[in-house]
């Protein structure tokens, strides 16, 4: 409808068409989330208000990808096949590298697992309209620390893990679909000089929250999904989305078992060594399938 348009001016007006269908969704979530707070101590009312905030979730997410078919020429090229329902629980990772991932795997996954639920970085909850959705949504809210701090006081990584463990008990109520972007950013060239990545096309991977997940998770999983987004050389940013300038993105799927091997103790040096070599494995396919 709106494909004849290109460039800032299509982006403007589909930044506008997300904020209206945003707000139109929230409405209604937000008066959800309202009694869910009352309902905390009454356990099958709490999990009535979950089920049914994560619907509105899914119908939000279903008409931000109906609109963008409208007026963004934009084709996903599902690559991998897998067997996936709504009815199970599964950890979801993938590589990141703009805010257009969001959007990517909104459109390949939604209402066909459940509701994917984000690890967002705490300063975020304080987002306007978002951050109190994403709080409703029980969408697992980390603390990031800097290096300085961690070097000052190393008990600070175990923060983090230990919000994992938290937020995951929570997700032992519903079926849930654990998204892990497990580079914990976004990709830049910056980031990727700074931590001297072995990869290509990647940032090092961190193991710690995906063993934790899986660690509290494990016997409720029914398996990880492997994701790989891969854009247009010259264009991946959410900007460069909305302009018209991405028409093609390819996503990789891969089925990965939960097995005991997966499931372990990451304070444990030896599971922590096998766990961190077992993803660094994934990664290198990943930086392979991103460079062809």
């Amino acid at each position: 409808m709106l494909r004849f348009l290109h460039g800032p001016v299509l982006g403007i007006i589909g930044c506008l068409i997300w904020l209206f269908n945003t707000l139109f969704w929230c409405a209604p979530l937000f008066i959800i989330a309202f009694f869910k707070l009352f309902f905390i101590p009454v356990p099958i009312l709490y999990k009535g208000c979950s089920a049914i905030l994560n619907d509105l979730a899914s119908a939000w997410v279903g008409t931000n990808t109906r609109m963008i078919k409208l007026f963004i020429n934009v084709r996903y090229e599902i690559i991998g096949d897998i067997t996936a329902d709504v009815n199970h629980s599964y950890l979801v990772i993938s590589n990141h590298q703009s805010w257009a991932d969001i959007l990517a795997l909104g459109a390949v996954f939604n209402r066909k697992i459940p509701m994917l639920k984000f690890f967002l970085k705490q300063v975020l909850i304080y987002v306007p309209i978002l951050g109190f959705a994403w709080w409703a949504l029980d969408y697992p809210f980390m603390q990031r620390h800097s290096k300085e701090a961690l070097a000052k006081n190393p008990k600070l990584k175990f923060k983090d893990l230990k919000a994992t463990i938290k937020a995951c008990e929570k997700f032992k109520e519903l079926p849930v679909s654990i998204m892990n972007f497990v580079e914990g950013t976004r990709f830049s060239e910056e980031k990727h000089r700074e931590q001297n990545s072995p990869y290509k096309h990647l940032l090092v991977a961190k193991a710690g929250g995906t063993a934790y997940a899986l660690q509290t998770m494990g016997k409720q999983l029914s398996k990880i999904i492997d994701v790989t987004i891969v854009y247009p050389k010259h264009a991946k940013t959410m900007w460069d989305f909305l302009c018209g300038k991405i028409t093609h993105v390819k996503v990789y799927l891969k089925e990965i078992p939960v097995t005991s091997q997966l499931i372990g103790d990451y304070n444990d040096k030896q599971f922590r060594e096998f766990f961190q070599a077992w993803l660094n494995n994934l990664w290198k396919e990943k930086d392979i399938l991103l460079g062809s």
